[in-house]
C-alpha cells in the first residue's frame, strides 16, 4: 500500500505503545495499520448511512407514544 500524504496525530502513551505492539505484531507500520482502521470506519459510517437512509421514510413515533403502546401491550 503506497501511502501519500502525512499527518501528526498525537496518542495518549499507552495507546502508541499498543500500536507499535500491534504494528510488530501484524508485520506493518503504524501508518499502514492507522490508514486501515480510518478506511474500517468510514465503510462502518458508510454502512450506517446506507441504513438510516433506508429507514428515513419510516413513520416516526414520539416517546411518549412508545410508553403508551409499551404499557397497553402490557410490556411495561
Amino acid at each position: 500500500m503506497s501511502l501519500s500524504k502525512r499527518a501528526t496525530v498525537y496518542f495518549d502513551p499507552e495507546v502508541h505503545k499498543a500500536l507499535k505492539m500491534k504494528a510488530v505484531e501484524t508485520s506493518t507500520s503504524i501508518s499502514v495499520l492507522l490508514d486501515k482502521l480510518v478506511r474500517q470506519e468510514f465503510l462502518e459510517d458508510q454502512e450506517d448511512l446506507k441504513i438510516f437512509n433506508d429507514r428515513a421514510a419510516e413513520p416516526s413515533i414520539t416517546y411518549e407514544k412508545l410508553i403508551s403502546d409499551l404499557k397497553k401491550n402490557g410490556k411495561i
